[in-house]
């Protein structure tokens, strides 16, 4: 067995040893997420996202209701919570008021796609300067694991114990599809953070996704689908099997609608 040699923490901590370093933007607070899941992943990008582009002084988030809803804890810059729903409002507001600020929101499917359906693609529609991002997990996460728009076809939920009925309950809501065909959307993209691969890509779409604020061409709307394996009962490994096997069959990866 050959000897590995062992750096003391000052040695790990030179400039020529330092692999990955975590970003300062992200506050001290524990990530109160369940494990394995996505968002304390997509957090990270965003405010690596940030510091790099050194944008933190400038930049209002907007956090609603749902898993996101504690995203000011985590988040070392200045936040805004807003009611169920509601934060592209409410960053539309901000907006106009602070033209020269970076604003985004944060949100899930439950909140984006169902009671804030009406914001989301008014938003979309009037072509505001904000940034969208869209957690899809298929499922109500904070309140129990309840159906929500996202959910698939058959996709067992605690409404929907026998799986959901389409005929009964509907089709899942493409969300990000249909906000992609109005003229008010600059960019809409959809990925992921399970795979090292997955999340440098979704890096360079949040990157893009800041940077095209600046031009004051519409909204940019990164969809990340992510896994719930506490909704979904199911280890975090299992859970990531699943969302490949039955998420991305239905919520395609890639960019949806880029800047011509």
């Amino acid at each position: 067995m050959l000897d590995t040699p062992t750096l003391t923490k000052e040695e790990i901590c030179k400039p020529e040893n330092l692999v990955y370093s975590r970003t300062h933007l992200m506050t001290d607070a524990p990530l109160s997420y369940c494990p394995g899941c996505g968002h304390g992943t997509i957090h990270r990008l965003i405010m690596e996202v940030i510091d790099e582009l050194n944008m933190q002084a400038d930049t209002i988030g907007v956090a609603p209701v749902g898993c996101s809803v504690l995203a000011y804890e985590f988040l070392n810059i200045d936040m805004q919570q807003a009611a169920h729903g509601r934060a592209p409002a409410v960053a539309t507001g901000i907006k106009r008021l602070m033209p020269n600020k970076f604003v985004f929101t944060y949100q899930g499917d439950g909140d984006l796609a169902a009671i804030g359906t009406s914001e989301t693609i008014h938003a979309c529609n009037r072509g505001e300067n904000i940034t969208i991002f869209f957690v899809n997990n298929g499922i109500y996460g904070m309140t129990g694991g309840q159906m929500a728009p996202t959910t698939l076809p058959k996709m067992k939920t605690a409404t929907s114990p026998f799986g959901r009925d389409v005929e009964t309950m509907g089709y899942p809501l493409k969300i990000t599809e249909l906000i992609a065909m109005l003229p008010g959307t600059y960019f809409v993209t959809r990925q992921s953070v399970h795979t090292a691969a997955n999340v440098r890509k979704a890096k360079k779409a949040i990157q893009k996704a800041i940077e095209y604020q600046k031009l004051n061409k519409g909204v940019s709307f990164v969809e990340i689908v992510s896994n719930c394996n506490s909704g979904w009962k199911m280890t975090p490994v299992e859970s990531n099997k699943w969302m490949e096997e039955n998420m991305f069959p239905y919520y395609p990866l890639g960019d949806i609608k880029v800047p011509q």
